[in-house]
């Protein structure tokens, strides 16, 4: 099993520092903000896992970004310094065939998604990131994202002229927002509320959860009910640490995750409509945007899938295929 690690000088240096102890020690770190459902399921695995494993290991969870944003927890991963992560879009920049989920209107619920990961995620996406250093353990709900704005309500692509919209550091994700006329701002997730109130960007999308715990709201006049993606989170560890692991230990970490899986899920669905609610409450104004129009709008995204990724057009029709 892996060596255990302290982290030294979190909040002041962000790093990281080998230690011994008697029970091991297994970092988590996040960028989710505290309140987000990403942060609750994470919080729920840590302490599943360390009821389940008490004396043996023990997860230690850092949230907020606390220890890096997404690009350096994935650095850390493969060092070894950071032990779990929770990557969401950034995954689409390690692999191709992760883009999959950056495809708007792909996944039409729940159900479906849970379709997608067993036929589709886990056989032909998953293996992707192994080469790369990295070891998926679960799929995860980041959530379904809707577009807020201080320009106007969004209710077909033409609104989106000129808009400066943040779009997490997804290539495919920027793509989907220039194909749609908007000028899309790839910034990382803690830079977005203070990005927003200085008018650096007019505009952004995410799930509600993310919207209401970073408080966007505070800083967005208009909620635009898009419904354009639903994104997964990926709990993921180095390759590395997780091959070292005493399988004991290993088979625990995977069958929580898996667990807590389907325990986000029904955290999102229950969350959706409360939080979409709370949020025009505390001052937003929502409109409920025409899927057709940006459905018909979204073609050129899903043909340069098809014709840039090795085996997208396949994956297109198969997910497609599960909708039913």
């Amino acid at each position: 099993m892996f060596k255990a690690i302290r982290i030294a000088a979190l909040v002041a240096a962000a790093s990281v520092a080998p230690f011994v102890g008697a029970a091991e020690e297994i970092i988590f770190g996040i960028s989710a903000s505290k309140g987000s459902l990403q942060q609750r399921a994470a919080a729920e695995f840590t302490s599943r896992v360390n009821k389940e494993l008490a004396g043996k290991v023990e997860v230690k969870l850092f949230d907020s970004s606390q220890i890096g944003k997404d690009k350096e927890l994935m650095q850390k991963l493969k060092l070894g310094t950071v032990h779990i992560a929770l990557p969401s879009s950034i995954m689409s920049s390690i692999s191709d065939q992760f883009a999959l989920f950056d495809l708007p209107f792909l996944v039409a619920d729940r159900n479906h998604l849970a379709r997608i990961e067993e036929k589709v995620f886990w056989p032909q996406v998953a293996p992707t990131v192994e080469d790369d250093g990295y070891k998926v353990l679960a799929v995860w709900e980041n959530g379904i994202r809707h577009i807020s704005n201080n320009v106007r309500p969004i209710d077909t692509p033409a609104d989106l002229a000129g808009v400066k919209i943040r779009t997490p550091k997804s290539k495919w994700r920027v793509i989907m927002f220039e194909t749609w006329g908007s000028n899309p701002t790839p910034m990382s997730f803690s830079e977005v509320f203070v990005g927003l109130q200085t008018g650096v960007i007019d505009g952004q999308e995410n799930p509600y959860t993310n919207i209401s715990a970073a408080k966007l709201n505070e800083v967005q006049k208009y909620l635009s009910v898009t419904g354009h993606v639903y994104s997964p989170a990926y709990p993921t560890m180095g390759k590395a640490t997780y091959d070292k692991l005493d399988p004991a230990v290993r088979d625990v970490l995977v069958k929580t995750a898996r667990d807590v899986a389907l325990w986000a899920r029904d955290q999102g669905a229950a969350d959706d409509k409360r939080l979409e609610n709370e949020l025009v409450e505390k001052g937003m104004m929502r409109n409920v945007a025409n899927r057709k129009a940006f459905v018909d709008a979204s073609k050129p995204i899903y043909d340069k899938f098809a014709e840039e990724i090795s085996g997208g057009q396949a994956m297109i029709d198969q997910a497609l295929s599960l909708a039913n």
